[in-house]
């Protein structure tokens, strides 16, 4: 259930690395609730960038937020670069309690290569410039079950799922 059902406010996100931010996501989410918290933070890591836009990939050309200017400014940041290799990461932590000292933290990358010209009308942010080598597509061109059986998100919430259940969390 999203954090807004349980009048969750914003977490601050001041850290450097997608798995500082997520943890605090999900103390912050289990201490204003009352219950287990699952959290996630992901991004685009460019390597021409040194890994940006990173933990900034949704507010990477300021606020508002805004795919179109994100997009913009990556490609604009690209003009020059001949290195186009980049990956999505998605970290999902897991917590019991606000102070948790075992959090379950999952994480999932998703490599490919930044183009120019968008290609596709799926997904969101910088998928549609997001090419899959092995597929010959944007992230935006991919249906859906493939998406999801390759994508960052997909790989941590597996890799989460088979530590909850190693940890005997879950059924």
């Amino acid at each position: 259930m999203p954090q807004s059902q349980f009048n969750v406010p914003d977490c601050p996100e001041p850290y450097v690395t997608f798995v500082e931010n997520c943890l605090a996501k999900a103390r912050h989410a289990s201490l204003h609730s009352g219950l287990p918290a699952l959290a996630d933070d992901s991004g685009i890591c460019v390597e021409a960038l040194g890994g940006a836009p990173g933990v900034q990939s949704a507010r990477y050309a300021g606020e508002p937020k805004s795919d179109d200017r994100n997009n913009d400014k990556l490609i604009a940041a690209l003009a020059n670069e001949t290195n186009r290799r980049a990956h999505y990461t998605c970290v999902m932590v897991y917590v019991r309690h606000p102070d948790d000292p075992e959090p379950v933290i999952a994480e999932g990358r998703w490599f490919g290569e930044i183009i120019d010209t968008p290609r596709g009308e799926g997904g969101f942010g910088y998928d549609p410039y997001f090419l899959v080598p092995e597929f010959g597509k944007t992230g935006a061109e991919l249906d859906a079950d493939t998406k999801n059986s390759i994508s960052h998100r997909g790989k941590a919430l597996r890799d989460l799922v088979d530590q909850l259940r190693q940890l005997n969390r879950i059924g």
